[in-house]
């Protein structure tokens, strides 16, 4: 293990554009859902759809957090609606499946989306085995990453010490939290769709590909 890494004994993951390459264009399937159900929600055409997800998506953190303060929606039909995507363009991870299990330590999923749509995402890269837990937007009370409140109820809810986690993210702005409470950050750099904001001095480390560098760690 490499040696700055050898403190880690929690290995925190987001799941979208994280465990599997933005170039599967699975997130984006989603994003598209989100917009029809944002105008057929609110009885708007797609322009305004869009405008109206995206600000939510900047204010709450999640498009769904803005609907639900704003109007009242139903998490899980929402998310039941917004996740009903083709999942055969994720293809099984062998060489993350393997780092994956090499990692010394507890290894979890903390994700905006919510378990049962994590769960098929990660039977479809061969990761159904590799983690203790997903932690998942029904777990936060609806309350979504970068909210620093979810950050305490996860190390809570499974006796994690911050000062010995490390978490990995696609979204640089969910890791500020994190480093804040202690925890190591990990940017996967991929061209995802980033909120506000472009400070960055709350990441240690900064890759393009999950698997290659746990792979790289774990050499040294």
């Amino acid at each position: 293990m490499l040696a700055q890494l050898t403190h880690v004994r929690n290995w925190i993951f987001d799941l979208d554009n994280t465990l599997y390459p933005v170039s599967a264009n699975l997130f984006p399937m989603i994003d598209a859902r989100i917009g029809a159900y944002v105008a057929d929600l609110l009885n708007v055409g797609p322009e305004e759809a869009r405008r109206i997800q995206k600000d939510y998506f900047h204010a709450h953190g999640t498009t769904l957090s803005g609907l639900i303060a704003d109007h009242g929606v139903d998490p899980h039909h929402y998310l039941g609606y917004v996740h009903d995507v083709d999942m055969s363009v994720l293809e099984r991870n062998e060489a993350l499946v393997e780092a994956l299990a090499r990692l010394p330590g507890r290894k979890l999923v903390f994700t905006n989306g919510d378990a049962p749509y994590a769960g098929k995402v990660l039977d479809r890269l061969g990761l159904a085995n590799s983690f203790e837990a997903i932690h998942d937007i029904h777990a936060t009370a609806y309350r979504p990453k970068p909210d620093p409140i979810v950050y305490r109820g996860l190390c809570e809810a499974y006796d994690l010490d911050p000062e010995h986690s490390l978490f990995v993210e696609d979204m640089a702005r969910n890791l500020k939290p994190a480093k804040a409470i202690g925890m190591t950050t990990v940017w996967i750099d991929n061209g995802s769709e980033q909120g506000p904001g472009a400070d960055r001095s709350f990441i240690d480390h900064t890759i393009t590909d999950l698997g290659q560098w746990l792979h790289e760690i774990l050499e040294n």
